[in-house]
């Protein structure tokens, strides 16, 4: 059998072909429509190949792959993941995210409305526990929730568990589009963890109508987009919950997914309240 093709040697050098941007010359996006994909190596060097003068690469000092650390919070009940799952047109999830590799810690609240279309709201969180929700942060649910998607907010929102990855981000200079390349998931949950194969990729495909070139790019080698989150293939992988819509990219996408056992071992109310391993801190904004 082939030996794997290692998707972060392959985006160390799909970056590094293209001309950098700056982080300060990166148009915002906060409000866009997003299409995923999971391709292997071949597919994304073919694409790497496309992109040419169209797209350029994030760099932040010498850096052009960065390290995100993500912890989500839910109800005790999973009210985001089922309301994800049974693809409710309006539902939101909430999340602390460090950027490990120079960028802070934000609280963002990702909103999918009526149209389809994604919102992030956010504000900085250097000055809190990220696997926590300071009152503070909950005015800021309550608030965003009831005037953007006309949500009353859940009661209780507590930490469920985390994600750390790293991330090539592909930038239209115009501020039309951005593609998100990542690579070397693992979701934690204090108690099981389960990881992405190697030779995979998850990209997303962010643009303000859903039309992008890159879109089109993807179509013409074969590529499908696909409805996942990473919270969601999480939550599925590490509980062993219902989840037949996101069945295949689990099967293809997640490995040392954890036995059914396992679960059993820990009592019905402590999960969702794993703490989880502290993250570093830092002070420069970066790009979603």
């Amino acid at each position: 059998m082939a030996a794997e093709l290692d998707a972060d040697v392959l985006l160390a050098g799909a970056a590094a072909a293209v001309s950098p941007i700056g982080l300060e010359e990166v148009p915002e996006l906060m409000s866009r429509v997003d299409r995923k994909y999971i391709v292997t190596g071949t597919t994304m060097a073919a694409l790497a190949a496309e992109l040419g003068d169209r797209f350029a690469v994030l760099r932040i000092g010498a850096r052009r792959q960065f390290r995100y650390s993500s912890t989500y919070f839910d109800t005790p009940d999973l009210l985001t993941f089922h309301q994800h799952r049974q693809d409710r047109r309006r539902r939101f999830k909430v999340r602390t995210r460090t950027y490990l590799d120079g960028g802070g810690q934000w609280l963002e609240l990702k909103l999918n409305g009526a149209r389809g279309s994604t919102d992030k709201h956010r504000i900085p969180y250097d000055d809190a526990p990220g696997q926590t929700l300071t009152p503070e942060a909950l005015d800021f649910v309550r608030d965003t929730l009831l005037t953007e998607l006309h949500l009353i907010a859940p009661e209780t929102l507590g930490p469920v568990l985390s994600t750390d990855y790293r991330r090539v981000t592909f930038i239209d200079p115009s501020g039309a589009a951005r593609l998100t390349c990542d690579t070397g998931l693992i979701c934690r949950d204090g108690q099981a963890s389960a990881s992405a194969r190697r030779d995979l990729v998850l990209l997303e495909s962010k643009s303000a109508d859903g039309r992008a070139w890159v879109d089109k790019v993807l179509r013409g080698l074969g590529a499908q987009p696909v409805s996942v989150s990473k919270y969601c293939l999480a939550v599925a992988a590490l509980r062993h919950l219902p989840a037949s819509r996101w069945r295949p990219v689990l099967r293809r996408y997640l490995v040392h997914r954890p036995e059914p056992e396992a679960r059993r071992l820990v009592p019905r109310g402590c999960r969702g309240q794993a703490a989880f391993p502290s993250v570093s801190d830092s002070t420069r904004r970066t790009v979603s």
